[in-house]
């Protein structure tokens, strides 16, 4: 008989749902493992050390696609350090460009938060159609006051 562990307890063994297991089998992002006589698959420690690098990387921001590029690097070892240091680069890009993008909706939610508030005080009850903020958006966004 083969050694190595059946889907359930790969699952158990990384945090992962068996269902995620199949769809990295599908995504091809883990070999096809070998099959008992039942036909139950047989999962090695290989798989689980592939599952926790995916886990990682996929934390670092990676998408399918380019964890299989990862994987293809991690196994031919070649340019691997250069190329990694490119993909990062353009992670952090990525990264960097959507702060900037949450910190101007923090500030346009700020602003927002502010008119309402000063209508709030200014009024003892704020009526729909007297909202600051819905004026703003029904005029098709806020202004940059």
């Amino acid at each position: 008989m083969r050694k190595g562990v059946q889907i359930g307890r790969l699952a158990e063994q990384t945090g992962l749902s068996v269902d995620a297991i199949r769809f990295y089998e599908k995504q091809r992002l883990l070999d096809r493992p070998p099959r008992t006589e039942g036909g139950f698959r047989l999962f090695g420690r290989e798989d689980i050390d592939r599952i926790r690098f995916i886990r990682s990387v996929q934390q670092l921001g990676f998408s399918l696609p380019e964890i299989r590029e990862l994987l293809v690097l991690k196994r031919d070892h070649g340019e691997a350090c250069s190329h990694m240091r490119e993909l990062l680069r353009g992670k952090l890009g990525t990264v960097r460009e959507k702060v900037r993008e949450l910190r101007a909706l923090e500030r346009q939610l700020s602003r927002s938060l502010r008119k309402c508030e000063a209508n709030l005080k200014s009024k003892s009850a704020c009526v729909e159609d007297e909202c600051p903020v819905l004026k703003d958006a029904a005029m098709g966004g806020p202004d940059e006051n």
